[in-house]
């Protein structure tokens, strides 16, 4: 074993390049690592789930990057947390006309919020995972600001932390870019140097609608046009099938504009179509808020982000109660869905975030519904 005298820090090591560069930093700046893996994938798990990332294979992978780097390494078990935190909520939330968010989850509870519990309790000092974040020592304490690699920045997944793990997180990668992270790992010769990143929801093998298929709860119902006086214009073969924003794949009898799913409702298990520009809304609610700076700081003009694949916008920020929030956006935001995650900014640093749960000014909203008989 190599020799440290540096603090001790457990490094969450998927098998990737980026976890494996990250580990490598670490025990080159003299840390004292100790690389680990959680196991989500139960022993019959669907054909292709967990093969992106967090797999048998990927634990392989991993050990055989702890073992080059010289550093102990472990499989610890997070599959009743798995099931708990990821699985259970995903169907129900797009039966009830949601688009869930598990990743928030997953490293709210499980791969930020466990792990630092399992690092204390093994008397590491820090965590660290290759997430392209930077941590930032501010004057009120550690700061989550955005990596220097827009196209690979994760802090979109992380508002939920708890603000007091903030003390014990490392990110060896937050300054760097994915391009960088490759040609770091072929420098040392690590043998994932171009492993493929892993991209989607680790559990699902193919698509989120085949995942669904079998699982949730769906009958076929009334596609209508919120354009056309909510004429019934189509099919759809499951309320829990379609997402806010969606294009493709809707169910109409014919169509000679584009149409795009502006919402979803299974009490009526009914999907309501509309143009592009009916699929924008100006405002939104959110619950569950989570703050990682004091509530005190938090301007009133924020940047804000409904999207992963999206830039921050500017908004107007107001609270609402001690758990939620409402955005006004300065221009209207597109697929603006509900369970999918708010996140606020201040610049580069990361202010929180919160759940969607409701939007205004915009979508089936700018058209009178009739009643349901």
């Amino acid at each position: 074993m190599r020799p440290s005298g540096g603090p001790k820090v457990l490094a969450a090591m998927s098998g990737g390049v980026d976890s494996s560069v990250a580990t490598a930093l670490l025990v080159e700046a003299g840390f004292e690592v100790v690389g680990s893996m959680l196991r989500f994938w139960s022993d019959d798990r669907p054909e292709g789930a967990f093969d992106a990332c967090c797999s048998p294979e990927a634990a392989f992978d991993a050990r055989r990057i702890a073992d080059r780097l010289d550093v102990p390494f472990y499989l610890l078990d997070a599959r009743e947390a798995f099931d708990r935190v990821v699985i259970d909520p995903f169907v129900p939330g797009y039966e009830a006309g949601e688009t869930p968010n598990p990743c928030v989850w997953c490293n709210r509870e499980i791969k930020f919020g466990d792990f630092v519990r399992r690092a204390q309790r093994l008397g590491c000092e820090f965590m660290a995972t290759g997430h392209y974040v930077r941590r930032v020592d501010g004057r009120r304490g550690p700061e989550l600001h955005r990596g220097r690699d827009d196209d690979k920045d994760q802090t979109y997944f992380l508002w939920a932390l708890p603000r007091e793990i903030l003390p014990y997180l490392l990110f060896p990668l937050g300054e760097m870019t994915k391009p960088e992270v490759r040609q770091e790992a072929v420098k040392r010769g690590l043998s994932v140097a171009w492993k493929a990143s892993s991209s989607g929801l680790c559990f699902i093998p193919d698509t989120v609608k085949g995942y669904l298929e079998g699982r949730a709860k769906a009958e076929p119902g009334p596609v209508v046009d919120a354009s056309a006086d909510f004429e019934v214009v189509g099919e759809h073969a499951g309320v829990p099938f379609y997402t806010i924003g969606q294009k493709r794949g809707l169910g109409l009898w014919r169509s000679h504009v584009p149409r795009y799913v502006i919402d979803v409702e299974p009490a009526t298990n009914t999907v309501v179509v509309g143009p592009r520009e009916m699929c924008r809304w100006r405002e939104l609610v959110a619950d569950r808020m989570n703050l990682l700076c004091d509530p005190a700081e938090l301007p009133e003009r924020v940047w804000a982000q409904v999207r992963y694949r999206q830039s921050p916008v500017a908004a107007r920020l107001a609270r609402r109660g001690d758990d939620g929030f409402s955005l006004t956006f300065d221009e209207p935001q597109f697929a603006v869905a509900r369970g999918q995650s708010a996140v606020l900014y201040d610049g580069e640093r990361l202010l929180g975030g919160g759940v969607i749960v409701s939007r205004g000014d915009g979508g089936a909203s700018h058209t009178s519904r009739p009643p349901t008989k």
